[in-house]
């Protein structure tokens, strides 16, 4: 583990940022109680194994005939909003999500901001880091609730890092801010999500550092404690980045490591800290997981490549299931987290989103944002949601070069779409549409 025991901050990493630092930020370090909630050694679920028989195909992997059927969204159009070009959103929970966006300097070359979903606009929020006086050091990543906001700064030349963490409102930061980890380049920078007034991380042993033989560790840390707790241990590194959904939180540490390579995809309760699991499914040996979360009673994962071995888990593609092994399969390659909320799922494919409606057995497609099929559109949620939040680059339909970021706010909901017709079906499951529109007709599909 990289931290044992109730230490606090050594000038080994507190003084890597903070001991050439002019005036920044006011931090103070926090520690960390001794012990892991979930250690390494913990018991955990058989392997699920299973064959095709055990899935439901959204769409048919061999003729690419849709099984479910085919139907115009039935969201009504979405909230649009225009902000900077070069503003990047960060998924969140509330109506404040995390983003960077460029600097009007070169100190710093990226703030960290906010983006309110329901006033739609965008505040800076971290524009003095916390290190002073060294041009090499530049906000990494950022996360936000309604409450707190945490951010990650880096040294681009020897990859040190810092998260800090601080009270959040209205757009602003409130009060002095904590130091909840300090780590040098043999350290991933931490993949994390902030939930309500909780921070939650995971630090990993850089693949090409010398302390690979690590474990990682995913720490819980509340405003305004001292200390932080760590919760879970994984002897290796974590195949996904922590995916909040409502009150859970899922982590995929290896598990019974003294059988083999095994991926865990766990859900944890974050009203306990994590303390209490509320549910697991094991992954065949040595199939790695790209993305998971919890929404309802079902895990939604992916799996980005096809194994030798590991049965229909071990097949590209994204699942909704449980250990039970019966499973909904969309085998399109995946690209990020899923979202949306019991029985709808939306799952991003190459540049489109598949809407997946399990409870109907139907689904229909998200266009891009116009003029942003060369340049993409993400997501801005993850897990549950009420609300599906997604940015994209645009061009200026004049000059052809990028202009600013759309970004667009859909309400969620299950419901009976427009069936398609057999030609607009068979177009939908071929091809992503050059030209896609606001529009919420499913014009733009996808193919694998």
């Amino acid at each position: 583990m990289p931290q044992t025991g109730k230490t606090r901050h050594a000038l080994t990493r507190r003084g890597l940022f903070r001991a050439s630092a002019a005036a920044g930020l006011a931090t103070a370090a926090v520690g960390v109680l001794a012990g892991c909630k979930h250690g390494a050694d913990e018991v955990s679920s058989d392997p699920v194994v299973v064959d095709t028989k055990n899935a439901t195909y959204v769409i048919d992997p061999n003729t690419n005939e849709s099984n479910y059927k085919s139907v115009n969204l039935w969201w009504d159009d979405p909230a649009s909003y225009d902000i900077a070009l070069g503003t990047v959103l960060r998924p969140g929970e509330g109506d404040w999500l995390a983003a960077t966006s460029v600097g009007t300097t070169t100190s710093p070359i990226v703030k960290a901001a906010a983006f309110s979903v329901t006033a739609g606009t965008l505040v800076d929020v971290v524009t003095t880091m916390v290190t002073q006086g060294n041009p090499n050091i530049m906000i990494y990543d950022v996360r936000c609730s309604d409450s707190a906001y945490a951010w990650v700064e880096m040294n681009l030349l020897d990859k040190s890092w810092a998260l800090y963490a601080s009270a959040f409102e209205g757009g602003a930061l409130i009060g002095s801010s904590s130091t909840l980890w300090q780590a040098d380049g043999n350290w991933d920078p931490p993949q994390f999500v902030v939930t309500g007034n909780k921070v939650i991380w995971q630090v990993m042993p850089s693949l090409s550092g010398n302390k690979t033989a690590e474990s990682s560790v995913c720490y819980v840390w509340k405003l305004g404690g001292s200390e932080a707790t760590a919760a879970v241990e994984s002897p290796g590194r974590f195949a996904t980045p922590p995916e909040l959904s409502g009150d859970v939180v899922t982590l995929c540490p290896r598990v019974r490591a003294d059988e083999g390579v095994y991926y865990g995809i766990t859900a944890y309760s974050v009203r306990s800290d994590l303390d209490e699991i509320v549910d697991q499914l094991v992954l065949p040996q040595t199939v790695k997981p790209l993305r998971a979360t919890r929404i309802g009673e079902q895990f939604v994962f992916s799996i980005e490549a096809s194994y030798q071995s590991g049965g229909l888990l071990g097949t590209m593609g994204t699942y909704i299931g449980t250990s039970e092994g019966k499973f909904v399969v969309l085998s399109r390659e995946p690209y990020c987290e899923a979202a949306g909320t019991d029985g709808v799922y939306i799952i991003k494919s190459r540049t489109s989103y598949f809407v997946v409606d399990t409870q109907n057995e139907q689904y229909a497609i998200l266009s891009p944002a116009n003029r942003a099929v060369d340049y993409g559109d993400f997501p801005a949620r993850d897990g549950e949601c009420s609300t599906f939040v997604t940015f994209a680059t645009i061009k200026d339909p004049d000059t052809g070069y990028p202009s600013g970021v759309r970004v667009r706010a859909y309400a969620v909901s299950a419901g009976t779409g427009k069936e398609e017709s057999t030609s607009d079906s068979d177009d939908q499951a071929g091809g992503d549409s050059g030209t896609a529109s606001d529009s919420t007709a499913a014009t733009g599909g996808e193919s694998a």
